[in-house]
C-alpha cells in the first residue's frame, strides 16, 4: 500500500537527485530511504528512479508520478489547513433558524457580533416556526435554532438566553392610552386582538391563562400570527392586545404601549441544537447570542420609558 510518507520520500529524492542529501533532509538513514523507495516502486509496478553509482535520475514514469505526487501532497496539506481553520472557528458553515419575533432585536444583534468576530464562517439563515425548527434540528437540516421553549426532545440540547415581558398595546385614541400602566381586570370588557392558538400556542396560552386568573375570558375580535400583524391591527383600532415587549421595537404609528401592573409570566427565547452536533461554529454562535442578549436586554424598557416621557411632556396623547 502506498502511503503519504512514500510520496514525501520520493519527492525529496526527485528534488535532490541524491539519496544522501535527501536522507539528511528527511532526517532518516540513507539505507532506510533506499528501502522505502524500492517498496514504492514495487507498489507502483515500475522503476521511478534510474540509479547508478554516480547519479540518480527520474525515469519517464517517474516524472509523471512526481507531478501527481506533488499534487496529492499539496491537496493533503490544504485539507489539513482547512480542517484546522474550521476547528479554530476561522472558516466553516453554520445553518441557523430563527423565529420572526427575534428579528426585532436579538437576531440581528447576535448575527452582527458573530459576523464581525468570525467573518470566515458562512451563516445560512432560515425563518421557521418553533415546530418547524424542532423538526429541522432533529433531522439535522439546521445546526441551531432561536426558538421558544419547551424543548421536549431528549436528543436536543437547549439554552435559555432571554426572557420577554408582556406589555399592553392600545390604539392611540383609546381611553387607556394616557395611562402608564393597567391592571388585567380593567380589560375585561375590551375587544382583544389575540394570537392564533394553533400557530402561536405559547402566546395564546399565556395570555388566556393570565386573563382567566384575573377573572375574565378575553373577548376576541380578531386573531393573527405575527407580532407586527397584531400591532398593526391594534393601530387600526380593531382592539387591544397583550404581547411580548419585543413589539416595542416596531415603532408602529397610532399605537401606545402600557405596562401591565400585574405582570404576566414572561416568555423565553432559547437556543436549541442536537446534542451530537460537533460543528465547531456552534459554541461560537452561542457566545455571540449571549453577548447579543446583553446588548439588547434593557432596550425594550428604555423604549417604553421614552414613549411615556414623550406622552408626559405633551401632557396627553394625540387627540
Amino acid at each position: 500500500m502506498i502511503e503519504l510518507r512514500h510520496l514525501r520520500y520520493f519527492c525529496a529524492v526527485a528534488d535532490e537527485l541524491h539519496f544522501g542529501r535527501a536522507a539528511r533532509r528527511l532526517h532518516i538513514a540513507q539505507p532506510a530511504l533506499s528501502r522505502q523507495i524500492r517498496r514504492l516502486e514495487e507498489e507502483v509496478g515500475t522503476t521511478l528512479l534510474a540509479r547508478t553509482q554516480r547519479s540518480v535520475a527520474l525515469t519517464m514514469p517517474g516524472q509523471a508520478f512526481l507531478e501527481r505526487s506533488r499534487r496529492i501532497l499539496d491537496e493533503v496539506g490544504r485539507a489539513v489547513a482547512e480542517a484546522n481553520r474550521i476547528a479554530g472557528g476561522q472558516t466553516g458553515r453554520l445553518r441557523v433558524a430563527f423565529i420572526h419575533s427575534s428579528t426585532y432585536s436579538l437576531t440581528p444583534t447576535a448575527l452582527n457580533i458573530f459576523a464581525s468576530r468570525h467573518p470566515g464562517i458562512c451563516v445560512d439563515l432560515q425563518e421557521m416556526t418553533v415546530i418547524g425548527q424542532k423538526r429541522a434540528i432533529s433531522l439535522g437540516d439546521i445546526d441551531i435554532g432561536l426558538l421558544r421553549p419547551p424543548i421536549e426532545d431528549r436528543d436536543l440540547a437547549f439554552e435559555s438566553v432571554m426572557k420577554e415581558s408582556f406589555v399592553l398595546a392600545v390604539p392611540q385614541h383609546h381611553k387607556l392610552a394616557g395611562r402608564k400602566d393597567v391592571t388585567l381586570p380593567e380589560l375585561a370588557q375590551e375587544q382583544f386582538i389575540m394570537f392564533d392558538r394553533r400557530q402561536s400556542p405559547l402566546f395564546h396560552e399565556r395570555i388566556m391563562t393570565s386573563c382567566e386568573a384575573a377573572g375574565f375570558t378575553p373577548r376576541v375580535a380578531q386573531e393573527a400570527i405575527q407580532i407586527h400583524t397584531v400591532v398593526g391591527l391594534v393601530g387600526a383600532g380593531l382592539g387591544i392586545a397583550l404581547m411580548p415587549d419585543a413589539a416595542l421595537k416596531l415603532s408602529m404609528p397610532r399605537v401606545r404601549f402600557l405596562s401591565v401592573a400585574q405582570p404576566i409570566e414572561p416568555v423565553e427565547i432559547a437556543l436549541a441544537w442536537r446534542r451530537d452536533n460537533v460543528n465547531p461554529a456552534l459554541p461560537l454562535f452561542r457566545q455571540a447570542v449571549r453577548e447579543g442578549v446583553r446588548s439588547v436586554r434593557a432596550a425594550p424598557k428604555a423604549d417604553l420609558a421614552s414613549q411615556k416621557a414623550a406622552d408626559e411632556t405633551s401632557g396627553s396623547v394625540d387627540s
